[in-house]
């Protein structure tokens, strides 16, 4: 993320004179000098002032064609005719912020004239920009404040990573080693659609792919994995043979993913044949490392796993591939229970996690899978889920707070993640349900519903917000006007 570039470009005319264009362009170059330092996630470029609509329409072309670059800010210092920067906006293909500030922070009561007027004219020309981008019905996110101020910089800054993170799924490969859990609905999806709005490649690979490249993994390479799960985890297991296991299993999992090119899998429990545990332990580490993961096949979520997680690299909350379980109804402490059989990603840990082999009775497995175990930190957070509506895909998010468990549960032998759904579970499971959100999620502390909500316009997508505001009423009217369509 740091290597990319975001590029500053600022609107005016030459009917304010030279004079005027110099100022404008040496405080363009000031602003962006001072974002660029201020620990942004990417760099922050400025790329020179549109006058012209050959201005616009020449540094656009450039902007999508750079790899480097992931998106636009632009900025009206003066009056910009939106008519110049149509041609331009029409053929923009990366992620665009219309950034509606001002140069000077106070109204200079003393020296205003109409000199200084025709200099800043910021609010006349920010709307005469923002109008274009509502006619061109062109997905933009539009961030108001003065440019020195932090709630500026930090709305930017998460902008940033939701350029990031668009720019990540139309390069995303993910390999399903083998096909979906059989019978189940909500795991399955327009692969080729898909491609279309999110520019994932989807494909399968054998499991017998995996299990050759298994075969090949080397007793040095495994005990320098072992070296890695010592530093970072309690053994709580004796069986070191199994642990070991995992970590030939991780190993073959992070060749075939790199040698494709790819940043997310997928497996399932039907089909391991010729393999001796579910990927438990390996896939964990795996998605610690920045890996997206499925389970059952689950395609849709292991790819949104990854991206959410590149969205919020260097952040600290965590993220992970998670799966509703069962409730807790005893009335005041109303809760979710998420976990998996064995794969929820440590970065949510509240402590050092553990790592533990027991039988796991379900799957193919033929020896006792090794597995991190460990709570959940507390904290607010959400879920999201991505499904498949039949020609169109909807991205549901729900608000949650995690909290600490009540319960030690010492005979659940998995991680898991104990949280309050908004506006409550009653009303908050009835919400997910009727919008068809799906079991598995991506649960993260780290990406906010506006960042998602900014994602999923990138999309083109339909977006549901859950939250403690929701009413049945407010949602019901969303899904009716969105089936209609």
């Amino acid at each position: 993320m740091k290597n990319k570039e975001i590029w500053f470009i600022v609107g005016s005319q030459h009917l304010y004179g030279d004079d005027v264009l110099k100022t404008v362009e040496k405080r363009a170059k000031e602003m962006a000098s001072f974002i660029n330092n201020k620990s942004m996630p990417c760099k922050f470029i400025f790329k020179g002032v549109v006058k012209t609509s050959d201005d616009a329409t020449h540094l656009i072309k450039k902007a999508n064609y750079q790899n480097a670059c992931l998106g636009i800010v632009t900025w009206c210092h003066t009056f910009s005719p939106s008519k110049m920067w149509i041609n331009g906006l029409k053929i923009l293909q990366k992620p665009w912020c219309h950034l509606v500030t001002q140069y000077n922070r106070e109204i200079p009561n003393l020296q205003i004239n109409m000199d200084f007027m025709n200099l800043n004219q910021a609010a006349h020309g920010d709307r005469e920009h923002g109008f274009i981008g509502a006619r061109l019905r062109l997905p933009r996110k539009i961030i108001m404040g003065h440019w020195q101020d932090q709630t500026t910089l930090d709305d930017l800054a998460n902008w940033m990573r939701v350029a990031y993170a668009y720019h990540v799924s139309q390069n995303l490969n993910v390999i399903r080693f083998g096909d979906n859990m059989r019978n189940v609905a909500v795991t399955e999806g327009d692969k080729v659609e898909a491609q279309i709005k999110f520019g994932w490649q989807v494909n399968t690979w054998a499991v017998g792919d995996l299990v050759k490249e298994i075969k090949k993994v080397t007793e040095k390479e495994i005990n320098d994995l072992m070296k890695t799960y010592m530093s970072l985890y309690e053994f709580k297991t004796k069986k070191l043979d199994l642990v070991k296991y995992q970590a030939r299993e991780e190993i073959a999992i992070k060749k075939m993913l790199d040698k494709y090119h790819a940043g997310a899998f997928t497996n399932t429990f039907e089909d391991l044949y010729g393999i001796w545990q579910l990927p438990g332990l390996a896939t964990q580490h795996l998605m610690a490392s920045g890996y997206g993961y499925g389970g059952e096949g689950d395609w849709k979520v292991s790819a949104l796993t990854h991206i959410i997680k590149m969205m919020t690299k260097g952040m600290k909350g965590g993220t992970s591939f998670m799966e509703d379980y069962t409730y807790n109804l005893v009335e005041g402490k109303e809760f979710s229970l998420g976990a998996h059989m064995l794969e929820v990603c440590p970065s949510l840990a509240s402590k050092k996690p553990r790592i533990e082999t027991h039988h796991l009775g379900i799957g193919m497995n033929e020896k006792d899978p090794a597995r991190l175990v460990f709570e959940g930190k507390p904290g607010k957070a959400t879920v999201t889920s991505l499904v498949d509506m039949g020609g169109r895909f909807r991205m549901i998010v729900q608000d949650i707070e995690v909290v600490k468990s009540p319960y030690s549960m010492p005979h659940l032998p998995t991680a898991r993640v104990l949280w309050r759904a908004m506006p409550n579970l009653r009303d908050g499971a009835k919400f997910w349900i009727l919008a068809g959100g799906a079991h598995h999620t991506v649960l993260s502390m780290d990406a906010t519903p506006e960042m998602l909500r900014d994602l999923a316009e990138l999309f083109d997508i339909e977006f549901i917000h859950i939250n403690k505001n929701t009413t049945y009423e407010s949602l019901k009217a969303q899904l009716d006007a969105r089936d209609r369509k």
